[in-house]
């Protein structure tokens, strides 16, 4: 039998660690967040430790996500890309910052723990943000725990940016980078 559909979840634990009803005014709040959920995604064993927000234009949460790409036997369950599939339930627009008319709306913020991997890069591109912020580098990630993040373009942000997707490194490095190292140190890494 082929199976028809995908069914991908959020830990239980999200709805009580996010408020969804404050505002996170400044880039260092959007990461914090998203480095948070990483850590509390690690801690409660429920995927890997990473985590991402998706800001609408009056600084609150549209959507967050954890990687749940073990728990779900589903390679496409990064942080970032159930944070965006969420967002874009929710607004109802596979592009986040155009209407149905194709009219610009926002702008939309991607808050990450790490540098997104090849693939979260990939749906970066087409998602429909405006700016992308990010904790750990690719760099952090590969030193710090078994993962590959694969083949990017050698000017990656450069190519972002003449999109029309502003990139902002390096906010919480450090407490980013203690987060993926709690991981690769815990049992091999394998949740």
């Amino acid at each position: 039998m082929l199976y028809a559909q995908v069914h991908l979840t959020l830990p239980a634990w999200v709805h009580d660690a996010v408020d969804a009803s404050r505002s996170y005014d400044s880039d260092d709040d959007k990461v914090a967040l998203a480095i948070d959920l990483s850590r509390r995604n690690v801690e409660a064993r429920s995927g890997g430790p990473f985590g991402a927000a998706v800001f609408g234009p009056d600084d609150r949460i549209v959507a967050v996500g954890v990687n749940r790409v073990l728990p779900h036997s589903c390679s496409v369950a990064h942080a970032e890309t159930m944070a965006y599939m969420l967002a874009q339930q929710r607004t109802q627009r596979a592009r986040l910052n155009r209407d149905a008319d194709d009219m610009p709306v926002g702008p939309y913020v991607l808050a990450t723990s790490s540098q997104p991997c090849c693939q979260c890069y990939g749906a970066t591109v087409w998602a429909g943000i405006d700016r992308l912020l990010i904790g750990a580098r690719a760099e952090d990630v590969e030193a710090l725990t078994p993962f590959d993040e694969g083949p990017l373009p050698a000017d990656w942000a450069g190519e972002l940016e003449r999109r029309g997707i502003a990139v902002v490194r390096d906010i919480q490095r450090n407490a980013a980078r203690e987060v993926l190292r709690a991981y690769g140190e815990s049992e091999g890494g394998k949740y």
